[in-house]
């Protein structure tokens, strides 16, 4: 309870017991009339009655009327308190919440969890199990709308939109905790709930602390029979209890809730209720106080005052109230601080139990005008009377739009307003108003005024996977689910809708009980005109509709309309041809148009049908239609010109005058014939042969393109698309144009897409240049998906020639030109005398005209004659040049009749006004000028005799784009051939032009005033091509910048000609670094001059100087070049950075073009790292010429100055050859080359100076001499950078007179001669120290300086004596000379081996061990020592072998590191049994190894000598010698334990040395001088074994492309367990291996892949594998991984990646073979048949039986027999002849099966009925299996059926 009292505040109060009231009475005073916002009211002592009275007319003398007024304001959200106790009535019941009408039009909230105790607790066991209680009730099971309920406030809350809110709550611990257990008498009515059931009756919770109640069953008989039909009460159930008896001072509480008690049930003083504990909803007996206009007061229960509101007055008796009237009352709230009361004197709350009956108003939404203010209420609202008299009420905040807008004088009494009705209160039974513009304009006011089918806007509120959310109104929200979102299924939603966007949609569905709306967003389904469906009584056969697919089943499809209304469209209805499998056809989601065939409304069934055309009922669409006849898809009708309209004409279709369109783009074949017939045919107008394209509902769409009306009448239009097969060729028109390609429809209505790469034969930038919609294509079908229904079309000329060039072309011209004839027609039936004179006039008429004037651009205008507004003009081109002067008469030729411009195009030539009479003959050639272009023909003058022929300018109705070059221009010579020897009517001779090649440029006048004059500005005269000058060299001329360029600037001169201003002459100083095109922006003017012109393929280009030098050279490029003398600077431009070839482009004027080798471009390694970086395109750079490229049409340039290799010259080379202990190769620029010794490679020697160089590095090298050939260089930082003045460590050497006496000095070791060890100090000086000398161990012997001081070893020396004459050096290697530690200090076994050790190491180790054999018999004690000492250094060794492994193999898997060619050839050779894991050598390159290794390991510790493997892996370098023994493997991870044993060995041996004789020694010398030798040839042999880094450095570079030797470089690495470099290794391999060896560059990718697999991570090995995948072939990476994966036994990994596969490559067998494979494998048999059934499903057909046998051996090998047996029978029944599939099956039944299985296959084949070659083929091989397998007899039985097969078939030839 403390808890409780928290929650919900009492406002202060106390409980008050029976012993405490006499003391609140005297306190308590009576101020029923105090002034104040929460009324007060007070309860009275009996004998105090007197003096109040007194009081009280005091007061009412001093009250005003707004004193009243404010008394008797009524109820608002302001003026509610939580813990105010108030009666409600149950509006709206959801599934989580009650709405709960309260008292003067508010509303609250009662939450799920505030029902009752007993009810939230079950449902926290439901939320916990996670699946429905069945004993748990809904709330609409509990409650139901016009119940009354007693509720608490217990939150005022503000909503997200920052509206108030209340929240209630309806559990009876809250509502009734101000009663007390001995407050509770009997009689009381109390609200409470079912708590729990129990056998005799239910415990309810009443809300009283210490109280239990408990409802009999006999007492709740009578309820649960009347009201809640028979069913047992739930938990959580709501009910009016009266107290029957009270028992143990209110402990225990007997109740019934019969209905008799409880309308009976009125509050008496005798159950003493106080005004803190009063409750709402107690019915009292009560008299008038005092009667108001605005309410009255009441007296009850003796002691108390209460309000009533006139809204709560009986509505009869409202008026008639008078003081001390008896009345009865109900209590609707009480304030908890306060105590103020409010009553209703309405009859409905009288009688408790009952349910209120009027819960809504029937003019609900209705907008009511000049309804007058009956009352306002400043904190409330405002009342208003209806026209039938009924009260209604405004809420404050809706009298205006809002709150500043707000004006109360506007409400006084009588003013009049227009509102609207937008809810209605129950508990006061009156309408609720708003006066806001927003709520009076509003399409919807609830989810009650939205019906099926409406059109709705709304904004997107939010996009989910479940739908969008879409807001119509304030109050209402809309659901688009995902599938109609649009009219095909969206996969990503949120591109094509964003937030905030406005939408049409139409609804589907609509539910105000649940709030709950359904929308559409599909297009057709939104815009269609046709009526919706929205209850079945509606339909009527015969009506067309449109709807949606529901569902796709075998036995039709289900269309769902509006309203949940839906229809099957049964399988017979689907289409006018059969459809066998409709899930293949349609799918869920798809619009569709359908005809009702039947419909039965009781039984909710409808019949639809697809097939809308057929059907007979179909003339009788809409209502009160006349009955019409249908034109039909295909049909040649006959049309009337009704009106024109923007895109084409309306006409009626005769003779039924059915309404048609006909657009402007399907009036001709001629793209620019369109226009012109539409503009000259006018209502009226009839039209023949005109074809139906589509039809529907209102619309019927025309064609009069005669290529598509020949198509049809000829029968060649495929009407479905399983009549289209690929390689066909169809006429069709542009339907739509994207940028991915242009789609092509058909008259049957079927379309396909032309992709941009087939659409045209030449370069496709933009597809809409080559195309325009509505022109008349022909297409070749690609590829045709009679599934999705849809076919990929090829445009290419190519590929859709109908015949030969010169038939199509002169066809096309012939009925272009008729076109116009009929144009002519049309306008001489205009009356216009203009136009009837413009139809006359045909082209090569000779006419005497006079001029009028000659325009700016040099055409002449003549004047009109006779005619008005008749314009004559002939271009500067047609003007020849002549003078001509106003008034002058002329003669003129007509070239052609503008008929839309209505103008008339002339010629003043005289060859064409002066025609020759010779006699043409037809099919002759003729050499012709071009005299006028129009869009799709020409016209030109025959050179002979001056006639006019026209010619097409397209060859094919797809011949459309012209690239500028291919372009005519007037003026240019043409061949043609003609085809009629007379001018017909059109006035013009046909012809067909020859081959572009025999066109030859425009010839220059004999009278013309310029060079190459021509016609500028004259539009006539070029169509889309470029325009000609009058410009010549050095001319001024001003122009706009229209482009830049990194190296030129493209201007646009004021006549529209295009120049370029190279950046080599935009600026006459050009400062280094700086871009000169930067300086000019797009659109600005500039000034230049004409310095000369190139005529590009394109188009004429000028080229032009900024500034003013002007160059008139013409020289060819080539002699320009040699103007350059190599030292001269000049100033470049860089064009761009070439990658490949690594050097720089740039250009020093237009044509002159340079290059930058990447060597002279700096002497800096950041610059030559990343030059495109450090360089900007279009920069400017000072540059030396060096001379010219080997090309000659480049100079070579150098920006590190003059290229001199000469002494003292710093330069950059690059590195070609690495020498091991020698030094470097270095190229440089034009071939020459140099050496670097390993003393110059730094300042500072280190111990492996060759390290950091590699082929292909650059360096920066000076030159030391260039007396010879080969140059004699320094990388020596004190020689290429001689200003950092750094310290030198190792000075050069480079004659005997740089050393003095006992100078230190550091070298690398030669040799190790028998008299010492020779030092190199520098290129050409060697010093010896001898070998006492050497070390502080006596004797320094030359095997141990042999083995420790290999040849490069880094050693400090000091310099003991040097003698000139001799040349000689004598230095020692003593700690006590040098001061550094001795050579030998190391421990031998710890020394770190270098280059050639392994091998010393070897043949030393069996030198002793014959040795020791020698000496068995002489010291059997020493032999004992010696041993041991070998085995403790054995044994450490054998343990150091350990770590070698790499970690796989320690937990059993075997690493691999295969390359891709050889996984495949071992997998061909899996039959050899792959060796014992735990025995593998840790990496596996190629082959699995033979037994003997695994011997051979297992011995190695054991023996004292190792033998070589017979059997060897792949001869894998160092760690893969089986031949050398552990201990030579000791140094490669030293323990630190290790040395004291070393040093055990080595003691037997120093004492025996001691102890050797002279000779002994003698012998042991000349023994350890072969073995020097023997080294040495080893060294050199070919076939040896590389065993370092070194020796694999020196392979790759002998055979880079070698992916076998990087491989087994890598192994060597990982055989150290070097991860990182291994994979440096396989990094190395990609970038050197040629791009060309594609294989050899899969297999490092296969090994790296494999490297990553075992020992790198998942996220390395996926970087990997994306970076694998774009360097190959994507197929085959992902075929290696997926092995990978399966032999590492990642198996999820594998699968996943199938899955990848399979979306990727379905169209490759190979991928679902492997998968089966892999599968099966796996032992997942079911599964692998669903991928072969998804495999045939995605394959084409030709792949079938293939994969089918492959799928069948899988079976064979890895799953049942049986099945692949069945597969096998299945594929051969379909396909008896396939020798294959049989051959195939005989081999895997001789694997797999018995004898007999084998004779009957055999049996079967030979009785078929092949070619006798392929029966010759199986007799054959069931001879060699009888051979075989079978006994004499079986033989002879088969050569006998082979005999009578021979006989039959001879016999059958004879016949």
């Amino acid at each position: 309870m403390a808890t409780m009292e928290e929650s919900f505040p009492r406002g202060g109060t106390r409980k008050t017991h029976k012993s405490e009231t006499a003391l609140q009475q005297s306190v308590e005073q009576d101020n029923l009339f105090d002034i104040s916002t929460e009324e007060e009211s007070v309860k009275r002592k009996k004998s105090q009655k007197g003096p109040a009275k007194t009081k009280k007319l005091k007061i009412e003398k001093r009250e005003s009327s707004k004193s009243i007024k404010e008394k008797f304001e009524i109820l608002s959200i302001e003026s509610l308190c939580e813990g105010m106790r108030i009666l409600g009535c149950v509006k709206e019941v959801n599934e989580l919440e009650l709405v709960i009408s309260l008292p003067n039009g508010l509303q609250g909230f009662v939450q799920v969890t505030e029902i009752s105790d007993a009810y939230t607790k079950k449902l926290n066991e439901q939320v916990e199990q996670e699946e429905p209680l069945k004993d748990l009730a809904s709330l609409p099971e509990l409650f139901s709308p016009g119940m009354l309920v007693r509720c608490v406030v217990s939150r005022l809350g503000i909503t997200e939109k920052g509206k108030k809110s209340v929240k209630l709550s309806l559990n009876p611990q809250n509502v009734n905790k101000v009663l007390s257990a001995e407050a509770l008498k009997p009689g009381m009515l109390l609200t409470g709930t079912v708590s729990s059931l129990e056998d005799h009756g239910y415990l309810v919770d009443i809300g009283v602390a210490g109280a239990r109640a408990f409802l009999p069953l006999q007492k709740a008989q009578e309820y649960i029979r009347q009201k809640n039909k028979g069913a047992k009460l739930k938990v959580g159930q709501y009910l009016n209890c009266v107290i029957e008896e009270v028992k143990g001072n209110g402990g225990v509480v007997s109740l019934s809730i019969g209905h008799s008690e409880v309308s009976t049930a009125i509050a008496t003083e005798e159950q003493n209720w106080t005004l803190n504990n009063l409750l709402p909803g107690l019915v009292v007996k009560a008299q008038v106080q005092k009667v108001t206009p605005l309410g009255l007061t009441l007296n009850f229960l003796s002691f108390f005052t209460g309000l009533v509101d006139f809204m709560h007055l009986e509505p009869k008796k409202a008026g008639t109230y008078f003081s001390n009237q008896a009345v009865r009352a109900c209590v609707l709230c009480v304030y908890p601080r306060t105590r103020a009361v409010r009553l209703s004197l309405r009859p409905i709350f009288l009688q408790p139990g009952r349910q209120l009956t009027q819960l809504s108003c029937q003019h609900l939404g209705a907008v009511l005008d000049d309804v007058p203010v009956q009352g306002f209420f400043s904190k409330a609202g405002a009342t208003f009377t209806l026209k039938d008299g009924s009260l209604a009420y405004a809420r404050l905040n809706h009298l205006s739009d809002s709150k500043k807008a707000f004006k109360p004088e506007a409400f006084k009494p009588g003013n009049t307003h227009k509102c609207r009705i937008i809810n209605y209160s129950q508990m006061d039974e009156l309408a609720l108003l708003s006066l806001r513009t927003s709520v009076i304009e509003a399409q919807f006011l609830g989810y009650h005024d939205i019906k099926p089918g409406a059109l709705v806007k709304g904004t997107v509120l939010t996009i989910k996977p479940y739908g969008m959310l879409v807001k119509v109104s304030e109050q209402i929200r809309g659901l688009v689910p995902p599938m109609h979102l649009a009219d095909i299924p969206m996969k990503n939603p949120e591109k094509k809708y964003h937030i905030g966007d406005e939408v049409s949609c139409r609804v589907l569905l609509c539910d105000p009980e649940a709030k709950k709306l359904m929308m559409t967003l599909k297009k057709t389904l939104v815009e269609s005109k046709l009526p919706a469906i929205t209850c079945y009584d509606n339909t009527k056969p015969g009506l067309q509709t449109h709807g949606f697919i529901l569902r796709v089943k075998d036995y039709g499809c289900i269309v769902k309309f509006y309203n949940d209304v839906q229809g099957l469209v049964p399988k017979h209805e689907l289409s006018a041809e059969y459809v066998p499998d409709p899930e293949k056809v349609f799918y869920a989601g798809q619009v569709v148009k359908v005809v009702v065939l039947n419909c039965e409304p009781s039984k909710e069934r409808m019949l639809l049908s697809f097939k809308l055309l057929s059907d007979p009922k179909k003339e009788h669409v809409g209502h009160g239609q006349k009955k019409r006849k249908a034109v039909n898809v295909g049909q040649l009708v006959d049309v009337k010109v009704l009106e024109k309209t923007k895109d084409g004409l309306e006409v009626t279709v005769l003779p039924h005058n059915i309404p048609a369109f006909l657009p402007t783009s399907h009036l001709s074949d001629h793209v620019a014939n369109g226009p012109l017939l539409y503009h000259w045919l006018q209502a009226g107008d009839t039209l023949h042969r005109v074809l139906c394209l589509s039809q529907s509902e209102r619309h019927v769409l025309l064609c009069r393109k005669p290529a598509l009306v020949s198509t049809v009448e000829g029968g060649q239009d495929p009407k479905t698309f399983s009549e289209v097969h690929p390689g066909m060729l169809l006429i069709g028109f542009v339907k739509s144009i994207k940028d991915y390609g242009v789609f092509v429809q058909f008259p049957s209505g079927l379309s396909g897409l032309a992709p941009k790469a087939i659409m045209s034969d030449k370069f496709v930038t933009t597809t809409s240049d080559h195309f325009v919609e509505g022109q008349t294509v022909v297409a070749k079908v690609t590829n045709v998906d009679e599934e999705k229904q849809r076919m990929l079309l090829s445009l290419r000329l190519s590929d859709c020639t109908l015949g030969d060039r010169a038939t199509t072309s002169l066809l096309l011209l012939s009925q272009c030109l008729e076109e116009r004839q009929g144009v002519r027609s049309l306008m001489s039936n205009r009356d216009s005398v203009l136009i009837q004179t413009l139809a006359e006039m045909t082209p090569g008429m000779i006419l005497d005209l006079e001029v009028q004037e000659v325009l700016e651009d040099g055409s002449v205008v003549f004047s009109e004659g006779p005619v008005p507004g008749l314009v004559l003009r002939a271009s500067k081109y047609h003007r020849a040049g002549q003078e001509v002067e106003s008034g002058q008469k002329k003669k003129v030729v007509i070239l052609n009749v503008d008929m839309l411009k209505l103008e008339v195009h002339v010629s003043l030539c005289q060859d064409l006004v002066n025609r020759k009479a010779k006699k043409l003959k037809k099919g002759r050639e003729h050499q012709a000028i071009v005299q006028h272009l129009e869009e799709s023909f020409a016209v030109a003058s025959l050179v002979e005799t001056g006639h006019l022929a026209a010619f097409s300018l397209t060859s094919h109705l797809n011949d459309t784009f012209r690239f500028d070059s291919e372009k005519l221009q007037v003026g240019q010579g043409v061949s043609l051939t003609l085809k009629t020897t007379e001018p017909g009517v059109t006035g013009l001779l046909l012809a067909v032009e020859g081959p572009a090649a025999k066109r030859t440029m425009r010839q220059t006048r004999k009278d013309s005033e310029t060079v190459d004059e021509d016609d500028e500005g004259d539009p006539s005269v070029v169509v889309g091509t470029k325009k000609k000058h009058t410009l010549s060299i050095g001319d001024m001329v001003t122009g706009t910048v229209k482009s830049i360029k990194p190296t030129h600037v493209v201007v646009t001169l004021e006549n529209g000609i295009v120049g370029c201003i190279h950046a080599s002459h935009i600026l006459d100083d050009v400062p280094e670094g700086t871009s000169p095109t930067a300086k000019l922006k797009v659109g600005k003017k500039v000034t230049a001059r004409v310095i000369g012109g190139r005529d590009v393929k394109t188009s004429n280009v000028l080229e032009k100087d900024g500034h003013p030098a002007l160059n008139t050279h013409s020289d060819s490029p080539l002699e320009k070049i040699k103007q350059y003398q190599a030292g001269q600077t000049v100033t470049c431009f860089l064009k761009k950075y070439n990658v490949m070839k690594k050097w720089l482009e740039v250009e020093i004027a237009p044509d002159i073009r340079g290059r930058i080798p990447m060597l002279l471009i700096s002497l800096s390694f950041k610059v030559l790292k990343h030059p495109d970086k450090k360089f900007q395109i279009g920069q400017a750079l000072k540059a030396t010429v060096v001379g010219p490229d080997s090309s000659k049409a480049f100079l070579c340039l150098s920006l590190i100055g003059p290229h001199r290799l000469e002494k003292g010259e710093v330069a950059m080379g690059r590195v070609v050859k690495v020498t091991p202990h020698r030094g470097l190769t270095v190229s440089f620029p034009f071939g020459r080359i140099g050496r670097v010794s390993v003393f110059h490679l730094s300042d500072s020697y280190s111990e492996a100076p060759l390290e950091d160089f590699a082929p292909q590095k650059i360096v920066r090298c000076y030159v030391l001499s260039a007396a010879d050939e080969v140059l004699t260089l320094s990388l020596r930082s004190s020689r290429t950078n001689p200003e950092t003045k750094s310290k030198v460590p190792d000075p050069e050497i480079n004659s005997i007179q740089d050393i003095q006496e006992g100078q230190l000095l550091r070298g690398y070791v030669k040799s190790v001669q028998p008299q010492g060890v020779l030092l190199g100090l520098g290129p050409s000086v060697v010093g010896l120290a001898q070998h006492p000398r050497v070390s502080q161990r006596s004797p320094s012997e030359k095997t141990l300086c042999e083995r420790y001081l290999p040849e490069g070893k880094l050693l400090t020396a000091k310099v003991l004596s040097v003698d000139h004459r001799k040349n000689l050096v004598e230095l020692s290697f003593l700690p006590s000379d040098t001061g550094k530690p001795d050579v030998f200090s190391d421990s031998p076994g710890l020394s770190p081996l270098k280059q050639g050790e392994k091998q010393i190491g070897v043949e030393e180790r069996d030198h002793r061990g014959k040795e020791e054999k020698e000496e068995k018999k002489k010291n059997q004690k020493r032999k004992k020592r010696n041993q041991k000492g070998q085995e403790e250094a054995q044994l450490p060794s054998k343990e150091k072998k350990e770590p070698q492994k790499p970690y796989a193999e320690k937990q059993g898997k075997r690493p691999y590191l295969e390359s891709a060619s050889e996984q495949e050839r071992a997998n061909k050779k899996q039959k050899k049994a792959a060796p014992a894991e735990e025995e593998d050598s840790g990496v596996e390159v190629y082959y699995r190894e033979g037994e003997e290794e695994m011997d051979e390991i297992s011995v190695l510790p054991k023996a004292k000598q190792s033998r070589p493997a017979d059997v060897p892996r792949l001869q894998l370098s160092s760690g893969f010698i089986w031949d050398v023994g552990l201990e030579s493997l000791t140094p490669a991870l030293p323990p630190r334990r290790e040395s004291s044993d070393s040093e055990e060995d080595e003691k037997p041996q120093q004492t025996t040395q001691k102890k050797k004789s002279k000779k002994e020694r003698e012998l042991e010398k000349q023994k350890a001088e072969k073995e020097l030798s023997r080294m040495e040839e080893a060294l050199m042999d070919p076939g040896r074994q590389p065993e370092s880094a070194d020796d694999f450095d020196r392979l790759v570079l002998s055979s880079p492309n070698s992916s076998i030797l990087w491989l087994q470089y890598m192994a060597f690495h990982l055989q150290a367990t070097e991860i990182e470099k291994a994979r440096a290794v396989a990094e190395r391999a990609l970038k050197t291996i040629s791009f060309r060896e594609e294989q050899e560059k899969l297999n490092v990718w296969v090994a790296l892949l494999n490297l990553e697999n075992m020992y790198g991570s998942q996220e390395s090995l996926t970087k990997v594998f994306e970076r694998a995948v774009q360097y190959n072939e994507p197929l085959k990476v992902f075929l290696q991984l997926a092995d990978i994966y399966t032999k590492s036994e990642k198996f999820q990994e594998a699968g996943e990646l199938y899955n990848r596969m399979l979306k990727r490559f379905r169209q490759e067998k190979a991928v679902w073979v492997k998968y089966g494979a892999f599968l099966l494998r796996r032992g997942q048999a079911g599964a692998s048949h669903r991928v072969m059934q998804r495999a045939l499903e995605c394959l084409p057909q030709k792949e079938h039986v293939d994969v089918i046998s492959k799928f069948a051996q899988l079976e064979f090998q890895l799953g049942d027999a049986e099945r692949a047996k069945a597969i096998f029978e299945n594929t051969l029944s379909t396909y008896p002849k396939r020798t294959d599939v049989w051959s195939v099956y005989i081999d895997m039944t001789i694997k797999h099966g018995s004898q007999k299985e084998v004779r009957d296959i055999f049996e079967r084949v030979i009785h078929l009925s092949l070619a006798p070659k392929r029966m010759k083929f199986f007799f054959k091989r069931y001879l060699d299996y009888e051979k075989q397998h079978g006994t004499e007899k079986d033989v002879q039985a088969v050569k006998a059926k082979a005999l009578d097969y021979v006989e039959a078939k001879s016999s059958m030839l004879e016949d």
